[in-house]
């Protein structure tokens, strides 16, 4: 298996390189914090370096938290990318950020945008949903190491996994604003929770009420608005980014919690 540079370890891309590590590939890794591998893990060797980290790479994954990060990033490892090298982008930047990287790769130099859908624990285990975008070749060349992550969504050319992210995060956070919306207007109305969350499941709002009420994630609340804001779109996403961002002392708690804040009158 050939070398895998891994850059990011927050909540998901710690679980994410210790996954790929498990399956027998060999990881350098990197953080802008370092220190995040607490305890040695077979095949995984942090550095205090991304330029280190990718070197002899033959696959660089990002998994970063914003564009900004993102760009960062890019301006300090570009120039160390042998030809032959296929940086798969895996982070919520939208698809302007993955063309300003793709505009600044050597020649020879792939790029595959391959956002994920899912938390923490599908993370660590498999279960990620991967929205992969970009050439043919590429594509095939890392759906092997995206596989070990998750159920691969073939999404179409460049640029379009990163697309198709904005589109499906904008979706589930209006969606879950929605439900707990409708959670505190049950609590006003003096309806028990059990009945109104009860008949909201068993319809067709039922995985958005999963959602809203769970309690093993952890996408905070500050990477939701985030992502809505690259999402742009009309005026529901931008009320529900408003809302999101009232909340600053929810910011690093996830997506749930902030639910439970509005269901109590917040």
């Amino acid at each position: 298996m050939e070398k895998i540079a891994f850059l990011g370890l927050g909540r998901m891309g710690l679980p994410m390189a210790r996954r790929l590590a498990s399956g027998g590939y060999p990881l350098t890794v990197w953080n802008r914090t370092p220190g995040r591998v607490p305890e040695p893990v077979e095949g995984l060797v942090e550095v205090a370096d991304p330029a280190a980290a990718v070197r002899g790479a033959g696959i660089v994954v990002t998994m970063l938290a914003d564009p900004a990060a993102l760009a960062a990033v890019a301006g300090r490892i570009t120039a160390e990318l042998a030809p032959g090298t296929v940086w798969v982008e895996m982070s919520s930047v939208g698809p302007a950020a993955v063309a300003e990287v793709r505009a600044q790769l050597p020649d020879g130099v792939g790029l595959v945008d391959a956002p994920v859908l899912g938390s923490v624990g599908p993370a660590g285990t498999g279960g990620l949903t991967v929205l992969v975008g970009g050439g043919p070749v590429d594509v095939e060349r890392v759906r092997p190491v995206l596989e070990r992550l998750g159920r691969v969504v073939d999404c179409g050319g460049p640029g379009a996994g990163a697309a198709l992210k904005l589109v499906a995060i904008g979706a589930i956070v209006g969606g879950v604003a929605v439900v707990a919306e409708a959670l505190a207007l049950a609590g006003s109305l003096g309806l028990p929770e059990e009945l109104a969350s009860g008949v909201l499941a068993a319809g067709p709002l039922g995985g958005l009420v999963a959602r809203a009420t769970a309690v093993d994630a952890d996408f905070p609340v500050r990477l939701a608005a985030k992502d809505l804001a690259l999402a742009g779109g009309g005026p529901v996403f931008g009320a529900v980014r408003e809302r999101l961002l009232a909340h600053p002392e929810l910011a690093e708690q996830d997506l749930a919690r902030w639910v439970d804040a509005v269901r109590a009158g917040g």
